[in-house]
């Protein structure tokens, strides 16, 4: 009997888990060829035999499933929060508007001096205000988005696929996003080819 990866497989088994390894490999291999040069000379072939291994069963293909929806429910939380924000800020603009046109229609003629600069003040109050909230929003959400890529990686880490660490370094990061490129070609191509045999 043959132990890897923590599972114990017999020797039918670990024949077929040796041929689905180096069906991954070289499938991989060949996918790899679609990334930049620069990113190719950083995949070595053990980074990619590795990243086959952990493959093999198709729980990594299960498990980055899941993460991109929860990525794609996050990114469209955050969305819509910023969107309530927006229209929150345009409904303030509106009201503002209408109370300053209802102002100016009862206004004296002798008081408009004092209305209109009143009225300007009140506008770049807004303004102030409505940029702060939206600042703050943004940095709400790159700080969520940063935090789903630090769970990310963890999750991959854990679960023993190649390349994945927690990082904020630029470089390593946009090697993940190539590492999961290649996994979600495979598991598509797998998918569409039914070639998924474990």
């Amino acid at each position: 009997m043959d132990l890897h990866s923590g599972v114990i497989f017999g020797q039918g088994d670990a024949t077929k888990q040796q041929e689905r390894h180096y069906y991954l490999l070289s499938e991989l291999q060949t996918l790899v060829k679609d990334l930049p040069s620069s990113f190719q000379q950083r995949l070595s072939y053990n980074t990619l035999s590795d990243l086959a291994l952990a493959l093999i069963d198709g729980t990594v293909y299960e498990i980055v499933e899941r993460l991109l929806d929860i990525q794609h429910l996050t990114e469209r939380n955050l969305y819509n929060q910023r969107q309530k924000l927006h229209c929150e800020h345009q409904a303030l603009k509106q009201d503002m508007t209408k109370k300053h046109k209802e102002a100016l229609q009862v206004c004296k003629p002798h008081n408009l001096a004092l209305l209109k600069p009143n009225q300007q003040a009140e506008v770049e109050a807004l303004d102030v205000r409505v940029k702060e909230e939206q600042k703050m929003m943004d940095k709400k959400i790159v700080a969520e988005m940063d935090q789903k890529v630090i769970d990310q990686q963890n999750t991959l880490e854990q679960a023993g696929v190649a390349g994945f660490f927690i990082t904020t370094n630029p470089q390593e990061l946009t090697m993940q996003m190539n590492l999961l490129e290649l996994i979600l070609k495979l598991q598509q191509k797998e998918s569409q080819s039914g070639s998924f045999c474990y």
